[in-house]
């Protein structure tokens, strides 16, 4: 239509992210979701929110199961955890920091033999605060 103008800006496709846990252990996750946060005031000794990544179960994948681990020790591993979401390109166009963060659940896959899927585990995070970036 004459006098419209195209905007080059369009919204991001929401699967291609990153997930970096702390110490430099990069996960591969096929879902992250409860990345939310508010104004309400939270108390001071506890986490303010959680959020749940999913991915498919490997026989390699023991970086997980390590820092939940460390809770049955009475040492809580207090990790950053950064989640990306990249464009087109792979440059990073949003990120959300988990700061304090640390595992409170690892679901195991659903089994069934009769399905075909693949195995899907869930690794629960709790954090104390959340950083929204946009470069």
């Amino acid at each position: 239509m004459s006098g419209e103008t195209q905007t080059s800006t369009w919204p991001l496709p929401k699967f291609y992210f990153s997930v970096q846990l702390g110490n430099g252990v990069a996960a591969t996750f096929q879902e992250a979701a409860g990345l939310d946060t508010d104004a309400q005031p939270t108390p001071a000794s506890g986490p303010l929110g959680n959020v749940t990544l999913r991915k498919g179960a490997v026989t390699n994948g023991s970086a997980l199961w390590d820092w939940f681990n460390q809770i049955k020790l009475n040492t809580i591993a207090h990790q950053t955890v950064v989640i990306n979401l990249r464009d087109e390109a792979g440059a990073v166009a949003m990120g959300w920091t988990l700061n304090n963060a640390f595992p409170t659940k690892i679901t195991g896959a659903d089994l069934k033999s009769e399905g075909n899927e693949v195995a899907v585990e869930s690794l629960e995070v709790a954090f104390e605060t959340l950083v929204i970036t946009a470069p």
